[in-house]
């Protein structure tokens, strides 16, 4: 592969928005490299908008694992908002222009930052999305839940450095909305941990790839305590089997759909005639460890069974032992008959992935 700079035909590149999380922030250069980027802009706090002579590379790529979030850059206009004088009409009338004969599902606005404390830019974006939808005709897809994974939608993200627009199916983005993430809160009194949180946002993200099981529909969770996950998953009406050494929390012990088996996970067998429709994991421990449990517990696992699975990693500090690491498990799992469905990185995932497999 050639370094950046080597790369010829400055007029064959292709500019793109990816999103890097913050926690690799170390490892974009490399990254980037593997994207086949020629140059790099640094946009907003995660943001980096590139030209590429391979933009294949970006849906293709290994490394792509490492990307929240990605968007073909189809106008970029570099402005102060802020010091501008009627900067929401002249964007709105100018994404018109740009956009309305190409017929996006729905359009939706980000932010650059959207950890800033200043709200100025957050009702910058939700101002101009709703003068936008003024002058658009109708859309099929009015909110984020609406849309097709497979359809174009027109994504903004704007910031102090200016507006930045592409259309692409959210599928394609790797996320429903500008920037990939769902935004859930943890600062909830009643939060039993973050881990909620990170499969609350797991599930939204799911919804690109195949159809939300239906309530009722019986979990099996590996190594539940406290009991984060398990009471999302008790919230929304499943019902759960969940196994752990280790009490849960008594604010979940005794809610309606659980049943508690205290037990080693690696001896668990479940009684009788007894199935699930999906299987979480979340242990902590080598991966290799966690996989092999799923793989064993999933001849219970009705077709095609849902097996959310988080990757833990030591700290991520080069790019080939995690992607190393990541083949590992994946080929591990298909020969158990588990194949990949999707994977992400998630908001609350620290140096780990949230994987997505099928009882093939």
């Amino acid at each position: 592969m050639n370094p950046p700079h080597e790369q010829s035909d400055p007029g064959a590149l292709t500019p793109w928005l990816v999103r890097i999380p913050e926690i690799f922030a170390g490892l974009a250069p490399d990254i980037l490299r593997e994207l086949g980027a020629v140059t790099d802009t640094p946009l907003g706090q995660e943001y980096h908008l590139l030209k590429t002579a391979r933009p294949e590379q970006i849906q293709e790529s290994e490394v792509g694992t490492f990307l929240r979030w990605n968007l073909p850059m189809d106008h970029t206009w570099p402005c102060h908002p802020r010091k501008m004088d009627k900067f929401i009409e002249k964007a709105a009338q100018t994404l018109l222009a740009k956009f309305g004969q190409r017929h996006p599902q729905g359009i939706f606005m980000g932010q650059l930052n959207p950890g800033s404390p200043d709200p100025y830019y957050k009702s910058l974006a939700s101002n101009l999305r709703g003068r936008t939808l003024l002058l658009f005709p109708t859309l099929e897809a009015g909110g984020v839940e609406e849309q097709d994974p497979s359809r174009d939608s027109l994504f903004c993200l704007v910031g102090r450095e200016g507006l930045f627009c592409g259309m692409q199916s959210p599928g394609a983005c790797n996320g429903f909305y500008p920037g990939g993430s769902k935004y859930i809160s943890v600062d909830n009194p009643g939060t039993i941990s973050r881990a909620g949180a990170k499969l609350a946002e797991a599930l939204h993200y799911l919804k690109l790839h195949r159809r939300p099981l239906p309530p009722g529909s019986h979990w099996l969770e590996l190594g539940a305590c406290p009991g984060g996950m398990t009471s999302e998953l008790l919230a929304r009406d499943y019902h759960v089997t969940a196994i752990d050494r280790a009490p849960l929390d008594p604010r979940v012990a005794h809610q309606n759909g659980l049943t508690f088996i205290n037990a080693d996970v690696a001896t668990f067998v479940p009684r009788g005639s007894v199935t699930y429709e999906a299987m979480l994991c979340d242990m902590n421990g080598p991966p290799e460890d966690s996989i092999d449990q799923v793989i064993r517990l999933s001849r219970w696992l009705k077709r095609p069974g849902l097996v959310v699975f988080t990757l833990k990693l030591p700290r991520i500090e080069t790019l080939a032992e995690p992607c190393e690491r990541f083949r590992r498990i994946v080929n591990r799992a298909a020969k158990g008959g588990l194949g990949l469905l999707a994977q992400t990185h998630l908001t609350y995932n620290r140096h780990e992935f949230t994987l997505f497999f099928e009882r093939s």
